[in-house]
């Protein structure tokens, strides 16, 4: 009995913690910024970047784009909108802070690297996961990816 109500009060505790993480992420609204302190001056587009890493393997700097998804268990990655291809993942630095549910829908400038890299069947099927993804889609995913990977510093919503 007594391993029962050692395993309920955990259980409360854990799910606690997890809620009161999640609130102490403010809500995205333009002027919030998480992360680096950061300006929107001189970002560029996320069509501008494209360009950019067709001649070099890595850009830092600042880019503008709009969320499009965010991780659904705690904000440790979101993605970036982009035309006729699937969206660019944005990680945080160190996972140093995370984003709130509500900013999906939001212009952001991010500032960080960005880089072409392979992306890994495990991590593509992950990702996929933490998006909330049903199995029967993250069984789809089969082969590596080539794609633009960011590691952002700092972000701020812009609209």
């Amino acid at each position: 009995m007594k391993k029962i109500f050692l395993f309920f009060v955990l259980g409360i505790a854990l799910t606690n913690l997890s809620s009161a993480q999640q609130k102490d992420i403010p809500s995205a609204k333009p002027g919030v910024k998480y992360g680096k302190e950061i300006s929107a001056s001189h970002a560029i587009s996320v069509a501008k970047l494209e360009k950019e890493l067709s001649k070099k393997n890595a850009f830092n700097g600042r880019i503008e784009g709009k969320v499009v998804e965010v991780c659904k268990k705690k904000g440790c990655f979101m993605t970036l909108q982009r035309d006729g291809e699937e969206p660019i993942t944005v990680r945080f630095k160190d996972y140093g802070f995370f984003m709130p549910a509500d900013i999906i829908g939001k212009t952001v400038v991010i500032e960080g690297i960005a880089k072409k890299k392979e992306v890994s069947v495990a991590s593509l099927q992950h990702a996929a996961k933490d998006l909330g993804k049903s199995q029967t889609e993250i069984d789809q995913i089969t082969q590596p990816k080539k794609d633009i990977s960011i590691i952002a510093d700092g972000v701020l919503v812009v609209k």
